[in-house]
């Protein structure tokens, strides 16, 4: 049987944004320049889906317009729900425990799950990601301080750092 996704386009500072929802809870985020991606992401995670937009579905927009006012703890309300392996899932949900204006490397990240030689397995993850911003992989970095990887571009990384006032973790 087929699932209906539910997705949204909405207009930010960061460019376009795509949300799409499932059964009520964000499954994908990621930016209109890299819909393809995103679009392949849901094939492999939903293989029997169809895509109904709708606007502004479950009220997505003025979570999103809080994140850019400045309430960094925004996301921390949405519902997700997440497919992936047991190690992406454990993943993703230690990228909610950085705080904003922090950030940490993939190696630090693979320490804290108990996996101190996973640091690649991280970096993988993390670019498998299929929420930007309410998982904030935006906030690990490489573990010389570099802007390494970020499935929506480092230019919109280094904004999103500036905008939460990052300083080195």
């Amino acid at each position: 049987m087929s699932k209906k996704l539910i997705i949204d386009y909405l207009d930010s500072e960061i460019g376009t944004i795509i949300t799409v929802f499932y059964d009520g809870a964000l499954c994908a985020l990621d930016f209109k320049d890299y819909e393809d991606r995103c679009l392949r992401l849901l094939k492999k995670n939903y293989p029997q889906h169809h895509l109904e937009h709708r606007n502004d579905p479950y009220g997505f927009k003025a979570c999103l317009d809080r994140y850019m006012a400045g309430d960094f703890l925004a996301f921390d309300a949405v519902n997700i729900t997440l497919t992936g392996t047991g190690f992406q899932q454990e993943i993703w949900q230690s990228l909610r425990k950085i705080p904003a204006g922090t950030t940490m490397s993939y190696g630090a990240l693979a320490r804290n799950i108990g996996r101190p030689k996973a640091a690649r397995a991280v970096g993988y993850a993390n670019f498998l990601n299929p929420i930007a911003l309410a998982l904030p992989c935006h906030r690990v970095i490489g573990k010389n301080g570099a802007l390494t990887g970020f499935a929506g571009g480092l230019d919109r990384k280094k904004w999103l750092l500036a905008h939460e006032k990052t300083r080195p973790g």
